[in-house]
C-alpha cells in the first residue's frame, strides 16, 4: 500500500476518536503492510513502557519494559527512532519471537515529552526503509493526541 493512501486511511480512523482507535490503526497497519509482522503501541507510565494495542500472530512476554532497556527502552530514552536492520546483531534486542529479524521503534511525542512509541517487528532482515521511518513518524505524530495515560 502507498504511504500517502495509508496516511489518509489512518487519519479517517483517528477522526472517529473512539476507544478502539489505536487498535484500529494497529490492525490497519498489520493488514496492509505485509513486512510488518508484529505491531504494538507502548504507553509510557511511571518510567516504564506498557504494552497497549497490538497485532500479530502471537503475544509478547514483554508487556512492560523499563525505559533504557532493549531497543524499545532505548528509543524512549534517546527520543530517536531506532531502525535495526538485523536484531540478532544488536545486543540490546529483547527477543520476543524467534522469527523476528528486524525492528523499528518510533517514539510518540506530545509537547516534546515522549508518551509512547510504535514498535514494529519484521521477519525480514533490513525490512524498514527511510520511507518507513518518515511514514511511521507521521503516524506517531497523528497518534500523539490519541494516547491517554491512565
Amino acid at each position: 500500500m502507498q504511504y500517502a493512501k495509508a496516511k489518509e486511511k489512518i487519519k479517517d480512523i483517528l477522526q472517529n476518536d473512539n476507544e478502539n482507535s489505536l487498535q484500529d490503526v494497529v490492525d490497519f497497519l498489520q493488514a496492509n503492510f505485509k513486512n510488518y509482522t508484529w505491531i504494538g503501541i507502548y504507553i509510557v507510565k511511571n518510567k516504564m513502557l506498557h504494552l497497549g494495542p497490538w497485532q500479530g500472530d502471537q503475544s509478547t512476554e514483554h508487556t512492560r519494559i523499563p525505559i533504557g532497556e532493549g531497543i524499545c527502552g532505548s528509543a524512549v530514552q534517546s527520543g530517536n527512532t531506532e531502525n535495526i536492520a538485523d536484531v540478532k546483531a544488536d545486543d540490546r534486542y529483547l527477543s520476543c519471537f524467534l522469527s523476528t529479524r528486524s525492528e523499528i521503534v518510533v517514539p510518540i511525542k506530545k509537547n516534546n515529552d515522549i508518551i509512547g512509541e510504535i514498535d514494529i517487528d519484521s521477519d525480514e532482515i533490513n525490512a524498514f526503509s527511510k520511507d518507513d521511518e518518515v511514514f511511521l513518524k507521521e503516524i506517531a505524530d497523528m497518534l500523539s493526541s490519541h494516547i491517554r495515560k491512565t
